[in-house]
């Protein structure tokens, strides 16, 4: 259903491009039902078990949630590995303004043997969107401002943990900023990791379209076919979509699996969110700083063009969904087999769309160990990792 005015449904649709879901906004609108569940008692408890759960006691390892002053505000990050020796992963959310650290607790502990990772909710998401006065950030919200807010925060981090250099993956939204840090900083990073990777917008929104129409029409959707099919042509002759056009989009794209594969919504994982260790009511409301950041955002995306960058100086990695059509996943793989880089490599991940990292985490968590990680290795940057069956084959 609808979400019934469009300031919901513009939060519905960040929320969507980062890998949220619809059908959470209409959630988080309803009244609560009565009973336990409804009373907010319950999230204390299950916060401190998880809390205590994901714990890392060891003594080389790293457990912070902290705020930097980073463009002139300060920014939120959680930073958290078992061993200060292995190399920092900096994951750049998506959305824009959808921050990753609230559902991270469902994927990311494997991570956290083999690197340092670092969540960053960016300006206008989560607990930075609450740090700070609203009415100050978002005349601020640009995307050549919140490149530099990662420019700063990798220096910050390379700086604070002594690190020469570090890994960024970027997801979504946060793959354009990402991407910025690969060709501007190239020798800040190990290797730059591209997740649902963002090439061209305006095929990006054509071939989404373009699937989801197809989709509908082969299911019989009257109603979809008509909304999609209203659209046209899409994008719009000048190149540009509008917020409304791209609400539309997103929900037919997302209920035919182009978001998640094989599920209508993101619900299950928003659910989990609330459970975030880390995040307060507020920090989670779906609502705040997503209106203010897409509408401010959605023309520079829709301008993004990298197809004419044929040269990165770092190692780059993508990280692609078969079924991907939030991102369409061949604009990343065409991209990356015209591209000059000091080592590159594809992973598809074929039972998944736009959030791999939920999706096939194992899968995910291979290919960051045996692929990405290597390069760290190599460079002395890593605690020593036995390599895999290497004890039981000694034995034998």
């Amino acid at each position: 259903m609808r979400s019934p005015s469009l300031p919901l449904r513009i939060a519905a649709l960040a929320a969507c491009v980062a890998g949220l879901a619809l059908a959470h906004v209409a959630r988080a609108q309803a009244p609560a039902s009565a009973g336990a569940a409804s009373s907010g008692d319950w999230r204390t408890p299950v916060q401190q078990i998880l809390r205590d759960v994901r714990r890392i006691p060891s003594p080389p390892g790293i457990e912070e949630t902290r705020s930097v002053r980073i463009g002139g505000i300060e920014q939120w990050i959680s930073v958290r590995g078992r061993d200060r020796r292995n190399p920092i992963l900096l994951f750049i959310h998506g959305g824009p303004a959808s921050a990753e650290m609230p559902v991270s607790w469902l994927y990311q502990s494997g991570w956290e043997d083999y690197f340092t990772v670092v969540q960053w909710d960016q300006r206008g998401a989560g607990k930075t969107y609450v740090a700070n006065d609203p009415a100050v950030v978002e005349p601020t919200i640009t995307a050549e401002r919140m490149i530099a807010d990662g420019e700063e925060l990798v220096a910050w981090l390379r700086e604070h943990y002594g690190k020469r250099k570090v890994f960024v993956l970027g997801h979504s939204w946060g793959s354009i900023i990402g991407m910025e840090l690969a060709r501007r900083h190239p020798d800040w990073l190990h290797a730059y990791v591209g997740m649902g990777q963002m090439i061209y917008g305006r095929d990006n929104e054509r071939l989404g379209w373009e699937w989801a129409l197809q989709a509908a029409r082969a299911d019989h959707n009257d109603k979809a076919v008509h909304e999609l099919q209203a659209l046209a042509p899409y994008p719009r002759a000048d190149g540009t979509v509008t917020v409304a056009q791209i609400v539309t989009q997103r929900e037919w794209v997302i209920h035919y699996g182009g978001l998640i594969w094989g599920r209508p919504d993101f619900g299950y994982a928003q659910d989990a969110a609330k459970f975030s260790p880390d995040h307060t009511r507020r920090e989670l409301s779906p609502e705040d700083g997503i209106g203010e950041s897409l509408p401010r955002l959605l023309p520079a995306m829709m301008a993004w063009d990298v197809r004419s960058l044929t040269r990165l100086d770092c190692p780059v990695f993508i990280f692609a969904g078969r079924h991907d059509h939030e991102t369409p996943s061949q604009l990343a793989v065409d991209w990356l087999t015209a591209l000059h880089a000091p080592r590159k490599g594809l992973v598809m991940f074929e039972n998944s769309a736009h959030m791999m990292e939920l999706e096939e985490p194992g899968k995910m968590l291979v290919h960051l160990v045996t692929d990405v990680r290597p390069i760290a290795e190599e460079a002395g940057d890593a605690a020593t990792v036995d390599a895999p069956g290497w004890r039981i084959r000694k034995l034998l």
